[in-house]
């Protein structure tokens, strides 16, 4: 059977275009329990603004975050759900993962779980499939997230010399969004779909990233040094934030302003080029 590989990907990429929602699902039939990926969706490239993660400063005072104009530039396969805990519990079975400090179980999100657990279930999946899964970048994140997604919450205006009174500014402007205390994990879907079908996009489970706090020196317009604190990383949610890599539950400690997370838990990308070619063999074109 002879194939065109351009229509063969140009048709894959359609598919993308339109947020198509993939269902994949591995046997993992190499050893252990047998591991189920459940549904996925797939965001065509683009390109949107994006306030930069991190803390900023400009004349050794805080300073708002860039925005920059950031371009996905290969389609996006990222899980529709966040990752469940009976899926998380499959990875405990296998010791590969640590128990979650969550006592749920079944089909509602794996929480209590540190951005260590969720790199140690990225590496365990990807071993039993065969596959790439890994945690999404920031960007990868507020790009799924669409609508949805909200940067830190920032002082705005006001005497940047005085911490005390910028921190408190922080806290007033979050509280005046409305959040409340939201502590009991949902079953899948309790948050609805935003516009590009991704599911739970800032409910009351934030999620692990894969991007490093960063503290950086402005100059002029732009950014003119940063420096990375990978024992840190970004957490995004209802606002985004920065939690300690151990910590477990957003409360124990970490970065937050203002009320810190409900849970702490996390979805996965999985990389194009697996898809890409299970989807050519399921088609019978390798």
């Amino acid at each position: 059977m002879s194939f065109d590989p351009a229509f063969t990907f140009g048709t894959i990429a359609a598919a993308a275009l339109i947020g198509l929602g993939v269902s994949h699902a591995v046997d993992g039939s190499q050893s252990g329990a047998p591991v189920a990926v459940g549904e996925l969706v797939v965001l065509a490239p683009g390109s949107f603004n994006h306030s930069q993660p991190g803390e900023f400063l400009k004349d050794n005072h805080p300073a708002p975050a860039p925005v920059l104009k950031e371009t996905i530039d290969a389609p996006l396969e990222i899980m529709k759900f966040q990752v469940s805990a009976s899926d998380y519990d499959r990875c405990v079975s296998d010791g590969a993962c640590k128990p979650a400090d969550s006592r749920l179980a079944g089909n509602v999100p794996a929480t209590g779980v540190s951005f260590t657990d969720a790199l140690a279930y990225a590496n365990w999946l990807s071993a039993r499939t065969g596959e790439t899964w890994r945690l999404p970048t920031d960007l990868e994140w507020a790009y799924a997230a669409g609508e949805r997604f909200r940067a830190d919450i920032e002082a705005g205006e006001g005497d940047p010399a005085d911490p005390a009174r910028r921190w408190l500014t922080q806290y007033r402007n979050e509280v005046a969004l409305g959040r409340k205390s939201d502590p009991e994990p949902r079953e899948p879907g309790s948050f609805g779909l935003n516009s590009k079908g991704v599911a739970d996009i800032a409910g009351n489970v934030w999620e692990w990233t894969s991007t490093c706090y960063a503290h950086a020196t402005m100059s002029g317009g732009g950014i003119a040094s940063s420096i990375s604190n990978c024992g840190v990383h970004v957490v995004e949610g209802f606002h985004r934030t920065y939690m300690s890599n151990f910590i477990r539950d957003g409360k124990s400690g970490g970065c937050a302003v203002g009320t810190p997370p409900d849970n702490l838990g996390f979805r996965l990308v999985h990389d194009h080029g697996g898809f890409l070619q299970a989807a050519l063999r399921r088609l019978g074109l390798t």
